[in-house]
Order: structure tokens, then C-alpha cells, then sequence
């Protein structure tokens, strides 16, 4: 008696491998095959198949076809819902913004020092600017030292929204500068709540009253005038004020009530990403919820891995990281990008199926929005880039952010005649391939924080490819601008430098027409570019043939003196025309 056959529920894909569904359905995969090549199709066992043919297949086997579609692959790490009694309260997290050279880091700084073991020397601090803080009253506070505005915006586009409090760094002697105001529109855009450091407020010059009504202008209204945003005045030299600061932040911590469960699949943000030689793609992970531990398996953003490492802030290794607690993953197949959200999943299959998913979501994005460009505006694009001039620029940072932050700031470089191309970016040493790339192109190669390899700097000296090196982003934009500004073209100003006014014409054989004239006013140069006038009309614009005072060739004829001149290609010249002369000069223009 032959075994009733088993019907089955078979998952469908949008497209799948001859040997999957041979697999799916418990079935020989020669079976299969042949089943196709009846219906007329000649496949091979790693051939892929659409879901309609699979369909028929799989009725023909008798059993049952599920279709799924590709996404349902990220379903596996759709959001699990915690229950109210599993949540845990948990450290809150801080991001510290404001304008440059207004002390951010040193009250970082400031703050670590005063409450962070002096033996923390290494570590991660130095890069990610991810660190955890206990306060007087035994609060744990993490902060985070973005590396500008642009990565804290570009990490929440990507989905990570990272923190629960801003803290708006003010010198008390500079007040509101740009950049602040650009830190307070990030703030609102991310509705986080925000509390203002006067800092500096040591200094003679500090005046923290005109920073309060300032901000008033930017709808960041004070308690000291009636408004919700809490004001502290530190000084990070000193000292003075950093624990008014850290109550602040605990104080609109409790208000805010974070909760976290410690007790499922962690999922964190990616802050910084870096390739570490000899570790290689090493990822700054703030953990969100859950808890993350050695041996996870996960997939961020295009990249999947196994925890190999944690390591915290101190550069303690650590088995597991629970909610708000910055670590660096070690165990990545490549280097995500920052914000990228990380999930912890079961097998490493579903996390490759995620990974490669993404990849060519990412792909087919791309190629939608390289195809979504009409004829018009093709020509239209065509048409500026003849009259644009473009500065093409490689880029290599040691971090994700840094080097965000830097396309971010040379794609506002120029104007309509120029512009900053960004040809490729990326983290990591310059290697060989840059220099190629960056030689075809005949484009600089810059690192910031990173150097060339041996290879690539006897290939960039033999190919003539120039690599500058800097550590200061502001330093790495004006020389990009200077840069740009070079191919603007240059501006060209005339300088009016004498009239002449012709009193008789004479022909001269060999010669043609010259002018009799009387210089009336200013200087006629021989050098300088001259034009005819007849009622006030130019009818002829060139350059002087000859410039004689009696017999003799001369180069200038001051004002009062008698001189004859003869143009350069032009004969027609009249009694009572005057003679305009004047000079050029070329202007370098600056963006």
C-alpha cells in the first residue's frame, strides 16, 4: 500500500530557485525539472522561475501555492509590542549641539572629567563621542558629540531618532551664531526637548541676558521668561555649573519617563561606522531596546554579522549591552552607514535574506530614480553642465559621519557657473583604486583622518594625482572653495584712460588712413584698446596700429600734446570722430 501523499503549504516568492521548490515541496528535484521541461521549459536546478510557473508547478505536485512577497522577509524583525510591566526605566539619552568653537567638547569634556575615572584615556571616546555618565544623585546619563547638524538630520532620515534631550551650547560672549540656529531647527524638526548651557560665563565679555533674548527670535522661550526651556550657566574651564547641568538633564529625564525592555532582541541605532585596521568594519551601536549580547546574530540597514565583540565606552570588553548604552560591534560583513537601524534575528539566513533584499531594493531605487528624468530636463541638464564648471573631488574619512558631513558641506559650494562634484566617498585608507579613479577623473584625492597606503602613494606620485590630508573640516571647505573659486572666470574691468579727438585724416601709402589728433584728455597709450566714435555712437572697437608724434613711434601722448593714429584693420575714420582709450584688467572673482 503506498503512504498517503502529504499535502503541503508552499511559500511563494515573487521568484524562486528550481532546487527551493523542489526543497519547499519535499519533492526530487529532477521531478521538478522535468515537470517544467513538459511544460515546455528547459531549466536547470539554480535556475530562478517566476511565482505563475511555480504556481502550476506546485498544483501538479498537489499541493498548495502561499504567495508571500519579497518584503515579508524583513517581517521577522517587525516590532514586537512590550507589555507595560516588562519595561524598565532607562538611562536617557543627550546630544550635545551648537556652534563651532563654542564649547561642545569641553563640556563633554568638563563633564567626564568630573565624573568619569581619569584612567579612560583610549577607548572609543575619541571617535564616536559616546559616553555614559553617572551623576551625583546615581543617575546614568549617555551623550552623544555628533559630529555636526547634517549627521544628527541624516541619521534621523534614515529612521534612527537617537535622542531623547538636546543640549544647546551658547558662549555667553558670542551669543546666537548660525550654526546655533541651524542646532535649534534640528531640535524642533526632531521634537526633542531641549535645554540651553550658557557657556564661557567666566569671561569679562560673557553676557548671558543677551543670549536668552536672542534665542527669543528663534521661538526658544526661557523659564527666566515665562517660557519651558531651562537655562544653566557653566563654565567648562572652570567648572562651575556642570552639576546645575547634569540635574537639568535628570530633571527633564524624569518628566520624559524612559522605559525600555531589557528583555527581548536588542535594536539600536548605528551612530559612527569606521573600517579598523586589523578588525576590520567596526560599527558604534546605541542600543534602543533589548538587550544586545555576544553571539547575536543581526542584520543593519545592507550589512549583516555576528556580535564577535562588545566593547564599551571605557574599551572595556563587555558580554552584553542593555537600552541606552553606547557600544562598538565587531563582527560585520561591511561597514553600514550611520543611522543605520540594527535588529538582532534568529539564523544567520534570515539575516543574509534581509541584507541582500535591501541591496537591491536599494538597487532598483536607484535605478527608478536615475530612470524618472523626462527628455526636457535631460536636455535642460546637458545644457548647465556645458556652462558649469565642475571641481570633481575624491573623498576618504576615517568615519561614515565625518565623511557625510563633508559631501553634505561641499555640495553647497557654488553657484550657477560652478560647482563641487563629489565623485565617490568613503571610509578607510586611500588605496590604489582612488588613485586611479582620482587620475581619470583629474581629480584631487582628500583624506580626512586617514592616510595613503604605501601602493597608492608611489602610484599617485607616478600618475601625478595630488592627495592632501586634513583633520579640520572647516579648513578641508575654504580650500575646496578657493579651489572652485579658480574656475570662476574672471571678471574683466575697463579702466577709461584718455579721448583724442581727430582734427584731420592724411593717407599714408602702405599704411591706409591716419588720424591727426588732438589728445584732450588723460593719456594715449600705444598698449591699450581704443574706440571710434561718431555722435557719440561706437562704430568701431580694436587696438592702435601706430602711434607717432612727428615722425617718431612713441607708446603714450599725454593730454594737450598732437599725435597721428592708425587702426589695426580699419580705415573708415572721419573728421571730428573721437577716439575712446581705455584699458582692461582681468578680476579674480571669489564665491
Amino acid at each position: 500500500m503506498k503512504p498517503e501523499k502529504q499535502v503541503r503549504d508552499v511559500q511563494l516568492p515573487e521568484s524562486i530557485v528550481v532546487s527551493e521548490l523542489a526543497n519547499r515541496m519535499a519533492e526530487r528535484t529532477p521531478d521538478v525539472i522535468k515537470s517544467l521541461m513538459r511544460m515546455g521549459m528547459m531549466v536547470t536546478a539554480n535556475q530562478a522561475i517566476d511565482a505563475d510557473t511555480a504556481e502550476i508547478v506546485i498544483e501538479e505536485f498537489g499541493h498548495k501555492a502561499v504567495r508571500v512577497s519579497d518584503s515579508d522577509v524583513e517581517q521577522v524583525i517587525d516590532m514586537v509590542e512590550d507589555k507595560a510591566e516588562d519595561l524598565q526605566s532607562r538611562p536617557p539619552v543627550i546630544t550635545i549641539m551648537g556652534h563651532v568653537d563654542h564649547g561642545k567638547t569641553s563640556t563633554l569634556d568638563a563633564i567626564r572629567n568630573a565624573n568619569v575615572v581619569s584612567g579612560e584615556a583610549g577607548g572609543i571616546t575619541q571617535h564616536i563621542g559616546a559616553y555614559q555618565v553617572k551623576a551625583k544623585n546615581g543617575a546614568i546619563l549617555t551623550f552623544l558629540d555628533t559630529p555636526g547638524h547634517a549627521a544628527f538630520t541624516s541619521m534621523r532620515a534614515r529612521g534612527a531618532q537617537v535622542t531623547d534631550i538636546v543640549v544647546l551650547v551658547v558662549a555667553a560672549d558670542d551669543a546666537v551664531m548660525p550654526q546655533t540656529v541651524e542646532a535649534i531647527n534640528h531640535a524642533k524638526a526632531a521634537k526633542v526637548p531641549m535645554i540651553v548651557a550658557i557657556n564661557k560665563i567666566d569671561k569679562p565679555a560673557a553676557n548671558s541676558q543677551k543670549v536668552r533674548t536672542d534665542l527669543l527670535q528663534h521661538e526658544v522661550v526661557v523659564e527666566e521668561m515665562g517660557g519651558d526651556v531651562q537655562t544653566v550657566e557653566i563654565s567648562a574651564k572652570t567648572g562651575q555649573g556642570l552639576d546645575q547641568l547634569l540635574e537639568a538633564i535628570a530633571l527633564q529625564a524624569e518628566i520624559l519617563e524612559l522605559k525600555a525592555n531589557p528583555d527581548r532582541p536588542a535594536l539600536g541605532a548605528v551612530i559612527e561606522a569606521q573600517l579598523d585596521v586589523g578588525r576590520g568594519p567596526v560599527a558604534t551601536v546605541l542600543v534602543q531596546n533589548g538587550t544586545l549580547k555576544r553571539g547575536d546574530i543581526f542584520v543593519v540597514g545592507e550589512q549583516w554579522g555576528k556580535v564577535r565583540a562588545l566593547i564599551n565606552d571605557k574599551g572595556d570588553r563587555i558580554n552584553e549591552a542593555g537600552p541606552s548604552v553606547p557600544v562598538e560591534v565587531l563582527g560585520l560583513n561591511g561597514t553600514p552607514e550611520a543611522g543605520d537601524v540594527l535588529n538582532v534575528v534568529e539564523t544567520e539566513a534570515q539575516a543574509r535574506e534581509i541584507a541582500e533584499f535591501r541591496i537591491q531594493q536599494s538597487k532598483d531605487k536607484r535605478a527608478a530614480a536615475g530612470a524618472a528624468i523626462t527628455l526636457d530636463q535631460l536636455m535642460a541638464k546637458a545644457k548647465a553642465d556645458q556652462s558649469v564648471a565642475e571641481l570633481p573631488v575624491l573623498i576618504k574619512a576615517d568615519v561614515q559621519g565625518s565623511a557625510e558631513a563633508i559631501v553634505q558641506a561641499l555640495e553647497k559650494i557654488g553657484n550657477d557657473e560652478v560647482r563641487v562634484r563629489v565623485l565617490h566617498y568613503g571610509v578607510g585608507a586611500i588605496t590604489e583604486s582612488d588613485v586611479g579613479l582620482a587620475e581619470a577623473s583629474g581629480a584631487p584625492v582628500i583624506g580626512f583622518n586617514v592616510r595613503a597606503n604605501g601602493p597608492a602613494r608611489a602610484s599617485a606620485n607616478q600618475k601625478g594625482v595630488e592627495i592632501r590630508y586634513y583633520s579640520i573640516i572647516y579648513d578641508l571647505v575654504d580650500d575646496i572653495k578657493a579651489a572652485a573659486s579658480g574656475l570662476l572666470s574672471a571678471e574683466v574691468r575697463e579702466h577709461f584712460i584718455g579721448y583724442a579727438e581727430i582734427r584731420e585724416v592724411f593717407r599714408v601709402s602702405g599704411i591706409g588712413n591716419v588720424a591727426g589728433c588732438l589728445v584732450t584728455e588723460g593719456v594715449a597709450r600705444r598698449s591699450a584698446g581704443v574706440r571710434l566714435l561718431r555722435d557719440n555712437v561706437v562704430i568701431h572697437e580694436g587696438t592702435l596700429k601706430t602711434l607717432k608724434r612727428f615722425k617718431d613711434e612713441v607708446k603714450e601722448v599725454q593730454s594737450g600734446q598732437e599725435c597721428g593714429m592708425a587702426f589695426e584693420n580699419y580705415d573708415d575714420i572721419r573728421k571730428g570722430d573721437v577716439i575712446e582709450i581705455f584699458e582692461r584688467e582681468e578680476v579674480q572673482r571669489k564665491l
